[in-house]
């Protein structure tokens, strides 16, 4: 920008005689209407090759590993069509600016696309971040702020085609739904139209034997956490070398499903929680929440930001609040509070389904990490 403009001076020097005439002002106009134009594009070729701020990861200023001043490969209204697609404020851009430099990446949209690759480089960001702070308690405020900015990115609709149902995977978790039942199954195998379950089973545990020909919708997530379904009709019972199963037809059009808003990740983590009870203490005062010192136990079964779901023997009825503690690492245990939206009950015990409804900031980070995979080696 500097040469630019010296350049310009230059040639100032050269043609103040023959522009600065006062008898000539038509000439003058269009002399600083061209100066005024070169100005223009030296600021705009200095904003496109530059930087949105020197500001660091997360808001932290001046440590190391965290400023935006390695040098940027991709342009300035790339990074802006992204911000504007994801609604992201000017903070939470700088942020993603951040995470892209911090990694040396070129093509912020195909990273975008392949959440194996943008969860390699928020992974390579988390660990900046954990590494040069200054102290614990401003290393959770940035990494608050990485999380939440990754979370508003898994949440955006889900993009891409769908898979063929020839594609599923063994094992593959799946929903199986027939009139106004639903039952969880896997998929033994799959093979052009035909894709073969196992049985599903009622709540005591019991095989359910569904007629010929009944029409069901199949659901399931793929690896990248996007949720599609088909519909079809059941074959009947076949023998697997997993043991029985069903088989089921389908028309091959695979639709998408609502997008989970946080993503969530299978685990066996133990746990143990509290009921807590809620006592009005006056109209102008908020709720006093007392924990009960009886302590139930349990295995949480899957986690997101958002909640959870555990697998107790504990009688523990719909709508209770609960403190939760789950036993994250050896030296370090998370506690929620939580609220139960529906118990399952089976012969082996009972899941219940809870929503998060108040997570500590360490918590919030601690999670995240663990369903993103960030904390592994």
């Amino acid at each position: 920008m500097s040469g630019i403009m010296s350049e310009l001076y230059f040639f100032l020097l050269q043609n103040q005689v023959r522009y600065f005439k006062e008898d000539n002002p038509k000439e003058l106009k269009i002399f600083l209407i061209v100066i005024g134009a070169v100005i223009v594009i030296a600021i705009v070729v200095r904003f496109i090759t530059g930087g949105i701020g020197s500001s660091s990861a997360g808001g932290s200023k001046g440590k190391s590993g965290g400023s935006t001043s390695i040098p940027r490969k991709f342009n300035a209204f790339t990074l802006y069509s992204i911000a504007s697609t994801y609604g992201l404020d000017r903070e939470q851009t700088k942020l993603l600016e951040f995470v892209f430099r911090n990694d040396a990446v070129a093509d912020p949209e195909k990273v975008l696309r392949t959440p194996a690759l943008l969860d390699r480089h928020f992974k390579r960001a988390y660990k900046t971040i954990a590494k040069n702070s200054s102290s614990d308690d401003e290393a959770q405020q940035r990494l608050v702020r990485l999380f939440s900015l990754r979370n508003i990115i898994e949440a955006a609709p889900a993009s891409g085609g769908a898979p063929t149902a020839g594609q599923l995977a063994e094992n593959t978790p799946a929903v199986l739904v027939c009139g106004k039942e639903s039952y969880p199954v896997k998929v033994l195998s799959s093979r052009g139209q035909n894709v073969v379950t196992d049985l599903p089973r009622n709540a005591l545990g019991t095989p359910v034997r569904l007629s010929k020909g009944s029409r069901i919708t199949l659901s399931f997530f793929t690896k990248s956490s996007k949720g599609f379904s088909f519909d079809g009709h059941v074959v009947g019972a076949v023998d697997t070398m997993n043991g029985p199963g069903l088989q089921i037809s389908h028309t091959g059009k695979i639709k998408a499903l609502v997008k989970r808003m946080y993503r969530r990740r299978q685990a066996a983590i133990r746990c143990e929680f509290f009921l807590v009870f809620v006592e009005e203490t006056g109209k102008k005062s908020p709720p006093k929440l007392t924990v009960d010192t009886k302590r139930f136990t349990g295995t949480v079964q899957d986690v997101s930001i958002g909640g959870c779901s555990i697998k107790t023997s504990a009688p523990v009825q719909v709508g209770s609040r609960l403190k939760i503690t789950l036993d994250y690492s050896d030296n370090f245990l998370i506690s929620v509070l939580g609220q139960v939206l529906r118990a399952n009950r089976s012969p082996s015990g009972t899941i219940i389904h809870i929503k998060f409804l108040k997570v500590p900031r360490k918590a919030f980070n601690s999670i995240n990490a663990f369903v993103f995979g960030y904390d592994e080696q």
